[in-house]
């Protein structure tokens, strides 16, 4: 009944009331050209936030060995694994394929880009393998010479990489 007396004027007063206003549309994402992938202002902050926590263990792991705490160090190589791991998934889809598709039209910038994933991708493999090869140093405390010396190496090659992403490779993401 509501509909027929709105349509003849019964509750004309309810029905005068002023339409609320709907919000404007929000903008059409930007998406790197021929995929769904989203540009994300903040994903380089986040990026840089991951490195930050990945230095901060890996000095953990440094301050462990040193302390001869080898149950701390196996707990922070986890840690380490763990944040690894997030860091390079997120940045293999959210960065490094977006930016193959932003960044097509550009040849020096997507060469460079390539270079740095191809880098990336060796160097994932032997933190990984490093860090599997130490996962149980805990239950094997004459690995420790071997491991700290290669730790150091690590240490080198993760400082080196993440100035270069930061200074490089960051600066390149912008929206498609």
């Amino acid at each position: 009944m509501f509909l027929l007396d709105l349509i003849f004027g019964k509750h004309a007063k309810e029905s005068a009331a002023p339409r609320p206003t709907p919000a404007p549309a929000a903008p059409a994402p930007v998406v790197a050209p021929g995929t769904s992938i989203q540009y994300h202002p903040e994903i380089i902050d986040l990026f840089k936030h991951d490195h930050r926590e990945l230095l901060r263990v890996f000095a953990g792991i440094k301050a462990a060995i040193a302390a001869q705490d080898l149950p701390r160090c196996a707990e922070l190589l986890e840690d380490f694994r763990h944040t690894l791991h997030g860091h390079l998934l997120s940045e293999n889809v959210r960065l490094y394929i977006y930016l193959e598709h932003a960044l097509a039209s550009d040849p020096t910038s997507h060469e460079l880009m390539h270079s740095f994933r191809h880098e990336m991708d060796d160097i994932g493999k032997a933190v990984v393998a490093f860090l599997e090869r130490y996962r149980y140093l805990a239950e094997h405390p004459e690995l420790l010479p071997q491991f700290a010396h290669e730790l150091d190496g690590i240490g080198k090659v993760l400082v080196e990489r993440i100035k270069r992403e930061e200074e490089t490779l960051y600066p390149l993401y912008m929206p498609a």
